[in-house]
């Protein structure tokens, strides 16, 4: 079955930085899009970056030129780097990815910025 596992999540300072990890198994990796989404409390689930089998990037206005995701198929896993970080980018964050049509995701892991 196809499972997906966060790591990464913590707690720092406004203009610090944290690196999310994503591992993947029960999916041919390589050729599945990749996402990362967060929800803050009593907001909805977000989308906030995408990275496809061709490597193509999409992020959210919001994170635009402060995140970046990769990812390296040699490992199954899909990473999320978090810098200039803000106290607005508390959430939790969730990996996902959708294989016959339906929508996967990881257990997510609490990221909180301190002002």
């Amino acid at each position: 079955q196809v499972q997906l596992v966060e790591s990464g999540g913590g707690l720092v300072q406004a203009g610090g930085s944290l690196r999310l990890s994503c591992a993947a198994s029960g999916i041919i990796f390589s050729i599945k899009t990749m996402a990362w989404y967060r929800q803050a409390p009593g907001e909805q689930r977000e989308v906030i970056a995408r990275i496809t089998s061709g490597y193509t990037r999409m992020y959210a206005d919001s994170v635009k030129g402060r995140f970046t995701i990769s990812r390296d198929n040699a490992k199954n896993t899909v990473f999320l780097q978090m810098n200039s970080l803000k106290p607005e980018d508390t959430a939790v964050y969730y990996c996902n990815t959708r294989y016959q049509d339906t929508d996967y995701w990881g257990q997510g892991t609490q990221v909180t910025v301190s002002s």
